[in-house]
């Protein structure tokens, strides 16, 4: 699902989501005398309209949907579009996982045994090592977030269960996010029949921001979908248990290796920060290049899930254009949001709110 680059590990957290339409006239084309509907409550029109303008550059498709907690704001291009998902679909195994361990069902010292016949090909170690291994569950996942592990991935459907991902994306009230078999090993039940079409995973970009941002705040026992008037930044009223398994999942996500794409050019707004200011999920295949991500905004926390699909350019290099058009549209949003950049410390469990500015007001902008 992936492949094996090294750009370094930076550490971070913000959460950000986008989805756009298609290169030329798209979904941005109006008919003669069509009338514009009015903006959504927080959606910022005029950064949607730069992240058009270098939508329209891409060679391919693109749809995103971006949100900045502590602010509402909100920028979006086709963010209901039901694409493929590629690697960011393990989100959901994540969380899955997360509210096993917090229910009791798991624990992440629990013992996994890597067997012979068990590895597949793509991104991963695991496929290189000796069988028999026994790793922990928390290993088995920090390699499929780390490095996008395929075979790591299995074996955390295998402990988490297919069937029980899927009945959590259901309880979160995800209409269009479907996870729908292992990664290269053959299907042990039917499949829905739009299974060719999307491979591994479907989702839409609202749909995994979703997921990203209940990561991201620690909500892990509230069924159905929230509403964002009713989300706070909860950092330190959190139980210590549900906090600490956040924790686990945020060092994660702050460890991505693969980091061509949201984080490419947003560390170098600020050099300042201790450790990276995103946590991160990206999906590769030849011709779609996604991300999804928490971006540490010094002004606020920010959701951003972006996903370029049916790519011109279908290369494995570092400037394959479906990545770069992604860390094009993540600089514009956040240098939109936070034009004094991204702060790593914030990046906690919860997220932390961006410090009281002069007068004891929240910076914002």
């Amino acid at each position: 699902m992936q492949r094996m680059k090294v750009y370094g590990v930076l550490l971070g957290a913000a959460v950000a989501v986008v989805a756009c339409g298609t290169t030329g006239a798209g979904v941005w084309a109006q008919p003669p005398g069509a009338v514009a509907a009015a903006p959504a409550r927080g959606e910022d029109v005029a950064l949607e309209a730069r992240l058009g303008e270098l939508a329209r550059a891409h060679h391919g498709k693109v749809a995103l949907y971006a949100t900045q907690l502590n602010t509402g704001k909100t920028a979006s291009l086709d963010p209901d579009a039901v694409v493929q998902t590629a690697s960011v679909i393990k989100l959901t195994i994540l969380f899955e996982a997360m509210e096993q361990v917090r229910e009791g069902k798991a624990h992440w010292d629990d013992k996994i045994t890597l067997e012979p016949g068990d590895a597949v090909s793509g991104s991963g170690l695991l496929l290189f090592l000796d069988t028999p291994q026994t790793l922990t569950l928390k290993d088995i996942l920090s390699l499929m977030i780390v490095m996008s592990d395929n075979t790591a991935t299995n074996l955390a459907m295998d402990k988490i269960g297919l069937d029980a991902v899927n009945a959590r994306i259901a309880w979160m009230g995800l209409k269009n996010t479907h996870l729908y078999k292992k990664i290269g090993k053959p299907a042990t039940e039917p499949m829905p029949e739009d299974q060719p079409k999307f491979g591994l995973g479907k989702t839409t970009p609202r749909e995994m921001a979703e997921v990203m941002q209940r990561i991201g705040l620690c909500e892990l026992d509230h069924p159905g979908r929230l509403q964002t008037g009713e989300r706070t930044l909860a950092a330190g009223v959190l139980s210590a248990n549900d906090q600490a398994i956040c924790g686990v999942a945020m060092k994660m996500l702050r460890n991505q290796f693969y980091r061509d794409t949201i984080p490419r050019y947003l560390e170098k707004l600020d050099a300042t920060e201790t450790g990276s200011g995103t946590a991160s999920k990206t999906g590769s295949l030849n011709a779609v290049r996604a991300d999804v991500a928490i971006v540490a905004g010094k002004t606020g926390p920010m959701v951003l899930s972006i996903f370029t699909y049916d790519n011109a350019d279908t290369g494995w290099t570092a400037d394959n254009e479906g990545e770069v058009t992604i860390a094009k549209l993540a600089k514009a949003i956040v240098e939109a949001w936070s034009p004094t950049g991204i702060d790593g410390k914030t990046l906690v469990p919860g997220l932390s709110p961006p410090p009281p500015a002069i007068g004891g007001a929240a910076a914002s902008n």
